[in-house]
């Protein structure tokens, strides 16, 4: 049986973005396989699926192919472009239909506190707003701004090259200002992994190759930030390959001298720590089942 630790770290983490790369599905596999991962095992670990706006009527078509078989609302992340007016009145209008899915949360990007200020007499409030801020400077000011305007951050953890990965200091320091200044996050791309290791970047047989973030890194940190973890310790955590030292029970998780409880880590996850979006959910899944986490 998984601890309550791991289960409360991993419910509902992964935003499934099967439509973006590397994987790059059509719409129809897409929205079949967000199907079959609801009805799987493993549907505890699962989040929204991710359409941008613009697509939002082609999604709404290959909903209806599923609804017979899955009647419960889907929950989307919708990602808005250029337009954040127009695609906030199309969400507007996809949310009025009822279509079987329901847009509860929105993505932009905005690389200024300017930017983020534009956004906030356009996006309703009701909408839960994550946006994607560059992180390789210091992301201080604009994640401050975030939160003054009650907005969530998203960081780009990844990519299909090599120079879309954050560094590990960058990573760190931005995780690290999140939890200072009490501002939620989510992250995106690059992800599909639990711990950090050397893989391909893409799944072409010629694939670049490079170091890519685990997700257990990213949230066991998230999670430990809690507790006073050091600097030192932020870094290690970032860089480990493997679990040795990490502790899930179903009272807490704990690593060295820290440990976050039960109750400590609902919060994490609610407040803080929200999710990831990644192409695929199997391999998530069925690397923590390798690790022996996951039955």
């Amino acid at each position: 049986m998984t601890p309550r630790s791991l289960h409360t770290l991993l419910h509902t983490l992964v935003d499934y973005a099967g439509l973006f790369p590397p994987a790059g599905l059509g719409m129809p596999q897409a929205v079949a396989n967000y199907a079959s991962y609801r009805s799987s095992a493993h549907a505890w670990m699962l989040g929204r699926f991710v359409v941008p706006v613009s697509r939002l009527d082609e999604f709404a078509d290959e909903r209806e192919s599923s609804r017979a078989a899955d009647p419960h609302p889907w929950r989307l992340s919708a990602l808005i472009g250029e337009d954040t007016a127009g695609d906030v009145q199309r969400i507007e209008t996809f949310n009025a239909r009822a279509a079987g899915a329901t847009v509860d949360a929105v993505e932009v990007k905005a690389g200024t506190p300017a930017a983020i200020d534009a956004l906030v007499p356009v996006i309703p409030r009701a909408l839960k707003t994550y946006v994607e801020i560059p992180i390789a400077a210091d992301p201080t000011r604009l994640i401050e701004r975030l939160v003054a305007h009650k907005l969530r951050a998203k960081v780009r953890t990844g990519g299909v090259v090599p120079e879309a990965f954050p560094s590990l200091d960058d990573l760190g320091r931005f995780v690290r200002t999140c939890y200072m200044a009490n501002a939620g996050f989510k992250a995106t791309a690059g992800l599909h992994h639990p711990l950090r290791s050397e893989r391909a970047l893409t799944y072409e047989p010629d694939s670049v190759r490079g170091v890519m973030h685990g997700f257990l890194n990213v949230f066991v940190l998230a999670a430990l930030s809690y507790n006073g973890l050091t600097r030192q310790d932020a870094d290690a955590l970032l860089s480990m390959t493997s679990l040795d030292g990490v502790e899930f029970t179903d009272d807490a998780l704990a690593w060295k001298d820290y440990r976050v409880t039960q109750v400590e880590l609902e919060t994490v996850r609610r407040r803080f720590a929200v999710s990831f979006g990644s192409c695929s959910f199997r391999e998530p899944v069925d690397e923590l089942i390798e690790l022996g986490l996951l039955a």
